[in-house]
C-alpha cells in the first residue's frame, strides 16, 4: 500500500488482514490510477465552472463554480475550526440535497473519511455505527439533528447546517479561498458505507479513494454511457452507495448535472422528470412497476436512460416499461461491499429476465460452496472480482464474503451458456422490500428488547408490489397482550422505518428442530396474523 495521509490511522488499521481481501484486478487503462489521489478533488475538476451542476425542485440550481467554492468553504471549517484532521471519520446526516453532497465532497478533499447514513436511522442504530467506525465527527441537517442527539454518543461533536444559529457549519467564518486538497493515497480510505448483515450487526464497508472513481470508469463509463448534458435523479438516497453513484458520482465524473429530490416517490420522479427534463433516472423496480400506471399524466420524453438495482427487475416489469416508453431499463446488480454496480447491460445487449454479463474491468462466475466453478445452467453462489472489492471494518465476516480471491455476494445465480447472468434468489435469510435490504435479525434483536417479547424470528414473504415485506412471528411472555400495533411502533422507534415488520403473527411457540435450531420454511404460514 502505497504511504498514507492520514494522521488518524484508525481506518487504515482496522482494514482486514491483506490475505483476506479479494483479489483486486485493474485490467482497463482507466483504471490504473496514480499512488497519490483524491476522489473529491478528482471529481470537482474539468467542467466549465458556469455549467450546472446541482438541481433543486425549488431554488436556483448549483453551477460548478458555485459546488467547488462551497465544498472547499465546508473544508476550511471542518480543519480550521472543528479540528478534522485527515482520517477522521465525519458521519453525514441529512435528506438528499446539494449541501450533503457538499459536505461530502468537503470532508474527502480535507483527507476525512465520510460515513454517510440515512436520515430515516434511529439512534440505537446510529451510535453502533459511530461505535464502530469510532466517529467523533457529524455533520446534520438541522431537520434531521433530533435522533443523532438522543443517541447520546461519547464523544461525539455534532456541527448542524442549513439552519439559522451562528454556530451553523454554513454560517461559520471561512476563508474565500480554494482549499488545496488533502494528498491522499488513492489507497487511503475514503468512505465507510454501513449495510445490514445477516446476523443483524451492521457491516462497514471501507472503500478507497480510488474505488470512488472505479466505479464510475467502469459501469457508468461503459455501461450507463453518460454525456455532460445528461440530468440525472432517482430516488436512493445518498446514504446508500446506488444513490451516491447515481446522484453525484457519475454526474460529476461526466461533468453532467443532478436533480436532488428530498421526497422521491414513483409520482414525484415522474414529475420531476417531466418538470426538469431529467434524461436518466436511478431507481429500483418496485417503483417503475407504480409509475407505469402515472405515465399518461407526465411528458417523459426527456428520458433516455433508466437504471434499475437494488432488487431483481422482472421480466414483465422491463417489457411492459419498454412498450409504453420506447425504453430498455438497465437492469443491474451491485453491492455495498462493491460500492456499485458490476453485472449489467445496456441498449441491444439487454435481455429480459437476466440481470446482464460483467461490466467491462470486472470478472464474474457461478460456483458452488467449495468454490468450485459450476457448469452453465446450474445454480450457485454468484462470485466477483474488479477493481472493487469487500473489505469489513475489523469484521470476522470478511473470510465469508472473501474467499479465493472472489467477492461472494450471497445471490444465488444460473450462467446461460452465451455468457448472461440470470438471479434466482437471495442465498441467505436477507429480506428485500421495495430496494432496501432488512435483515431480519437485526429485526428480531429490536422486537427482543421490547419486554413483553420472549422470542422472535422475522421471514420475507413475496409481496408483488415490493418483491418481499418483513413477517415477524412473536412469542410473548405470559399474560402479556398481543398488541401489534404497539410492537410495530416500538420497533419504529428503534429502527428506520422500512425495517418494521408489515405483519405480525403471535405464536406460543417458534418451530424448531430436535437440536434447537428454528425451522423459517414453517413460519409462512403459522400464528394468527394482526
Amino acid at each position: 500500500m502505497t504511504d498514507s495521509a492520514h494522521v488518524d490511522t484508525f481506518a487504515r488499521d482496522h482494514l482486514p488482514p491483506h490475505e483476506e481481501w479479494p483479489e483486486l484486478r485493474f485490467d482497463l487503462p482507466e483504471l490504473r490510477y496514480p499512488d497519490r489521489l483524491n476522489c473529491a478533488a478528482e471529481l470537482l475538476t474539468g467542467p466549465d465552472p458556469a455549467r450546472p451542476a446541482f438541481h433543486t425542485p425549488s431554488g436556483p440550481s448549483w453551477t460548478y463554480g458555485d459546488l467547488r467554492a462551497r465544498v472547499d468553504r465546508i473544508a476550511h471549517v471542518l480543519t480550521d475550526d472543528l479540528g478534522v484532521v485527515p482520517g477522521n471519520r465525519v458521519l453525514l446526516r441529512g435528506p438528499t440535497t446539494p449541501w450533503l453532497a457538499a459536505c461530502w465532497l468537503a470532508v474527502l478533499k480535507a483527507g476525512g473519511v465520510a460515513v454517510t447514513v440515512l436520515a430515516q436511522q434511529r439512534p440505537h442504530e446510529l451510535a453502533v455505527i459511530c461505535d464502530m467506525a469510532q466517529v467523533r465527527h457529524a455533520l446534520c441537517d438541522i431537520r434531521s439533528v433530533d435522533d443523532l442527539v438522543k443517541a447520546e454518543i461519547p464523544g461525539l461533536r455534532i456541527t448542524t447546517y442549513d439552519g439559522d444559529t451562528p454556530d451553523d457549519l454554513l454560517r461559520r467564518p471561512a476563508p474565500d479561498t480554494p482549499y488545496p486538497a488533502v494528498a491522499t493515497a488513492a489507497d487511503d480510505v475514503a468512505l465507510i458505507a454501513f449495510t445490514s448483515g445477516t446476523t443483524g450487526r451492521p457491516k462497514g464497508c471501507m472503500h478507497f479513494h480510488r474505488d470512488v472513481l472505479a466505479i464510475a470508469d467502469t459501469f457508468s463509463r461503459h455501461v450507463l454511457r453518460p454525456t455532460a448534458d445528461d440530468v440525472f435523479a432517482g430516488s436512493p438516497p445518498l446514504g446508500f452507495t446506488f444513490g451516491l453513484g447515481g446522484l453525484v458520482v457519475f454526474p460529476l465524473r461526466a461533468g453532467a448535472s443532478a436533480l436532488l429530490l428530498e421526497q422521491a416517490h414513483p409520482r414525484q420522479l415522474l414529475a420531476a422528470v417531466a418538470e426538469h427534463r431529467v434524461s436518466v433516472l436511478f431507481t429500483a423496480p418496485t417503483a417503475y412497476r407504480p409509475m407505469l400506471a402515472e405515465l399518461d399524466a407526465y411528458d417523459v420524453s426527456s428520458l433516455r436512460r433508466c437504471v434499475s438495482a437494488g432488487e431483481n427487475l422482472p421480466a414483465a416489469t422491463w417489457r411492459a416499461w419498454r412498450e409504453r416508453t420506447g425504453l430498455r431499463i438497465i437492469n443491474g446488480i451491485g453491492a455495498t461491499e462493491m460500492l456499485h454496480i458490476f453485472v449489467s447491460a445496456a441498449d441491444e445487449r439487454i435481455r429480459p429476465g437476466t440481470t446482464g454479463v460483467p461490466v467491462p474491468g470486472w470478472q464474474a462466475r457461478v460456483q458452488d460452496a467449495d468454490g468450485n466453478p459450476v457448469p452453465d445452467g446450474e445454480p450457485g453462489l454468484l462470485a466477483v472480482r474488479g477493481p472493487v472489492g469487500c473489505r469489513y471494518l475489523a469484521d470476522p465476516r470478511q473470510r465469508v464474503y472473501v474467499r479465493g480471491g472472489w467477492n461472494i455476494t450471497g445471490d444465488t445465480y444460473v450462467r446461460e451458456s452465451d455468457g448472461y447472468f440470470r438471479y434466482v434468489a437471495r442465498a441467505d435469510d436477507m429480506i428485500i422490500s421495495a430496494g432496501y435490504n432488512i435483515a431480519g435479525p437485526e429485526v428480531e434483536d429490536a422486537l427482543l428488547r421490547h419486554p413483553d417479547v420472549v422470542e422472535a424470528a422475522v421471514v420475507g414473504r413475496p409481496d408483488e408490489a415490493r418483491g418481499q415485506v418483513a413477517v415477524a412471528h412473536v412469542v410473548l411472555r405470559e399474560g402479556a397482550v398481543r398488541d401489534a400495533d404497539a410492537l410495530r411502533a416500538f420497533v419504529k422507534s428503534e429502527l428506520a422505518p422500512y425495517k418494521c415488520p408489515r405483519e405480525i403473527h403471535f405464536a406460543d411457540a417458534l418451530p424448531r428442530t430436535a437440536t434447537g435450531k428454528l425451522q423459517r420454511f414453517r413460519l409462512r404460514t403459522d400464528g394468527d396474523q394482526q
